[in-house]
């Protein structure tokens, strides 16, 4: 599954500074909020980095974040032996991993390579770039479930990611999983694929949902941008909804196409 692809590390520190350590990058240019370098000529991924340099208004939008308060720096290496081999020197303590985001206290950094994948890796990752921009911190949880989202096209977002179709078919069989399960997962190890279907459906819920959800999300993070502690995003929205678990599945047993 390509969610166990796109891990986000968080690290405190690395040998590697910001901007990471440069090799002869054929082109660099910025789109919206994202300088990227690359060492391939840009207009092959052109089309991808003018929808990418777009996600930032997606996330005010929907989530009323501001925008990055720091630019994102993005590489792009031809391919994956190549990229493989740049990822390996410069950051060696790492497991390899498609694509990856990290932040070491300076700006976040993007890492990827040109495959058929790119665009939904590059949004996964700027995803997750761009809420760290903006944002002190996000729970585990709800960083994957946003970056699952997101890393579609808006257009496609509402009925075409894959994840849509298995959360319909267990809640039928009704296997439902809590938001209280999800917030107990601290580590990435604990996140594989049934985790990441689960936070992209209640992101879905609360997006797409009833619309006191989503302003309950939104009241969440803009709790998280003012330092004032949050609680807990399970316990906001069962103040909101005693039959949680009802509006929740009534939620996926109607959506549909209109």
């Amino acid at each position: 599954m390509k969610s166990a692809l796109q891990v986000t590390l968080l690290l405190a520190t690395l040998g590697c500074p910001a901007p990471c350590p440069a090799r002869d990058w054929t082109e660099i240019r910025q789109f919206g909020p994202f300088a990227c370098h690359a060492d391939f000529p840009l207009r092959e991924v052109e089309s991808v980095l003018n929808g990418l340099a777009l996600l930032q208004q997606d996330l005010v939008d929907y989530l009323d974040v501001p925008p990055a308060a720091e630019p994102i720096q993005l590489y792009l290496l031809r391919d994956e032996p190549t990229y493989r081999v740049y990822m390996s020197h410069y950051f060696p303590e790492l497991p390899y991993r498609r694509a990856l985001y990290i932040k070491r206290g300076g700006p976040g950094m993007v890492f990827a390579y040109r495959s058929g994948d790119l665009e939904i890796d590059l949004r996964h990752e700027s995803t997750h770039a761009l809420l760290h921009a903006s944002l002190p911190m996000v729970p585990l949880w709800l960083d994957e479930g946003l970056a699952e989202y997101f890393e579609l096209p808006s257009e496609r977002q509402p009925f075409d990611n894959p994840h849509l179709r298995s959360v319909i078919w267990s809640l039928r069989f009704r296997r439902f999983t809590s938001i209280e399960s999800l917030e107990s997962r601290g580590d990435m190890g604990e996140m594989g694929g049934a985790q990441y279907r689960d936070a992209w459906a209640w992101t879905h819920f609360m997006l797409h949902g009833p619309p006191e959800a989503r302003a309950e999300l939104v009241e969440y993070l803009a709790a998280i941008r003012r330092s004032t502690p949050p609680g807990l995003l399970s316990q906001r929205l069962a103040s909101r909804f005693p039959d949680l678990r009802r509006r929740y599945t009534d939620h996926f047993a109607n959506w549909k196409r209109k």
